[in-house]
């Protein structure tokens, strides 16, 4: 959810709230003699008023889990969500007296403080990560798409470097297939295909091939395979440019072709590798988020009732 122009009236709304809400609060806590309380009745308003924004705030799940009810759009659930959510935790702290009290109590606040923190470290990487990933991973693609379209760029590999170098001495060989391009595909579209038209010369000398033949074997293919490995000399791209370029020293001209394939294929690998591990961050973050909410909703109950009852 970007933060747009959008947002202003929400912005608005909540800043006066929360100004209301201020003004209401400091006479109230200067004029208790003990310090304000979450029993009194100003008390119970923060805390009645702080917990309903909590409880709209959670039923944004809700309202994921059944996108065919017409309760108001999407977007304005997401705002809502934030800025209702920011404002609840204002009203929640003067319910408290700005104090944390007893340990369910602290258990409640620490909860909800992680809950907000998560939440706005999520909305600030929303502002930028998928700008990012658009501009630099060009083939970008459908997330649950990457570990099939790394098995068949392995399997290309293999092929490709079967055919100049014959049997390869592995016992993994990816069954080969037609190539296929990136591209950012939205959920629901077909994965576009294409063949790579790289001109394979004839089966040169083992000797000539055998360069390519160690290289790929001992560091490339591991490079393609579905868990990149973290000290691959193919993930830094200077080593990587360097590499291809030794690769072009030791081989025939007749092999550059094969070369410069294999050089865009770890590219692609890389763009892939950096899709996953930034989507994980974009929405890592609601691993946390999302079952400490619930938690915190359930112990905010609890705490409730126990308050009023006793």
């Amino acid at each position: 959810m970007l933060l747009d122009t959008s947002h202003h009236r929400w912005i608005i709304a909540t800043t006066v709230a929360a100004v209301v809400a201020t003004a209401a609060y400091v006479p109230y806590a200067a004029s208790r003699l003990n310090g304000p309380s979450g029993g009194s009745w100003p008390g119970l308003v923060f805390g009645g008023l702080g917990f309903a924004l909590m409880i709209y705030a959670g039923l944004l799940g809700a309202r994921r889990k059944v996108p065919t009810w017409r309760l108001g759009r999407a977007t304005t659930w997401m705002k809502g969500h934030l800025w209702l959510g920011l404002l609840s935790y204002l009203l929640i702290l003067y319910h408290s007296g700005l104090a944390w009290g007893g340990t369910l109590t602290l258990v409640l606040m620490l909860l909800f403080t992680i809950v907000i923190a998560s939440g706005i470290y999520g909305v600030l990487l929303q502002q930028f990560m998928p700008r990012l990933m658009t501009e630099r991973l060009p083939l970008e693609t459908v997330y649950e798409q990457i570990d099939v379209i790394v098995a068949q760029l392995r399997g290309e590999a293999d092929a490709l470097v079967g055919s100049v170098v014959g049997l390869l001495p592995v016992v993994d060989l990816e069954p080969s297939g037609p190539a296929h391009a990136g591209g950012g595909l939205a959920h629901g579209e077909a994965l576009a295909v294409h063949s790579r038209t790289t001109a394979v010369a004839p089966l040169p000398a083992e000797a000539e091939a055998a360069p390519l033949k160690d290289a790929y074997v001992r560091e490339i293919r591991g490079y393609l395979a579905r868990d990149v490995p973290r000290n691959g000399r193919l993930g830094n791209r200077r080593e990587r440019d360097a590499l291809f370029g030794h690769l072009r020293t030791l081989l025939p001209g007749s092999l550059h072709g094969v070369v410069d394939e294999l050089r865009a294929i770890c590219e692609e690998r890389r763009q892939l590798a950096v899709q996953k591990r930034l989507h994980h961050w974009l929405h890592g973050w609601l691993l946390i988020h999302v079952p400490l909410s619930m938690a915190l909703l359930l112990l905010s109950a609890v705490h409730a009732i126990v308050s009023l009852r006793y």
